[in-house]
């Protein structure tokens, strides 16, 4: 789905870059209507370049959106990081994620979380 909007987004800012290489040729003194008109097209190209985006950008992927439904999450401390090979023996099931990651960066995540499906 996200690649939906990822190729729509593409489509509109290539046309978008097309108006502007047109309304930057044009001559204002000859061409008053037709620049109007490109004016109000570049605006709602804009617009919709704006909402695809934030639309993209709400979607998660389906791991992400799996991880977010897990009912249980937090923050790893810096100490259960010095050791994380012990903390996923003693709690199986547990996904480690780090916000470095593309994983992490798709969810904003500020810090290294942890996501399982009992409390830990």
């Amino acid at each position: 789905m996200k690649e939906i909007e990822k190729t729509q987004i593409k489509l509109l800012s290539d046309r978008l870059d097309l108006i502007r290489h047109q309304m930057a040729s044009m001559q204002l003194a000859n061409e008053v209507e037709k620049y109007a008109e490109l004016e109000k097209e570049k605006a709602t190209l804009e617009i919709e370049i704006v909402r695809l985006k934030a639309a993209r950008n709400k979607k998660l992927s389906k791991e992400a959106q799996k991880l977010v439904d897990m009912p249980f999450k937090r923050a790893i401390t810096k100490k259960e990081q010095a050791d994380l090979g012990k903390l996923k023996k003693t709690m199986r099931g547990l996904i480690i994620v780090h916000p470095m990651t593309a994983l992490g960066r798709e969810m904003e995540l500020d810090e290294m979380t942890g996501f399982s499906k009992t409390d830990f």
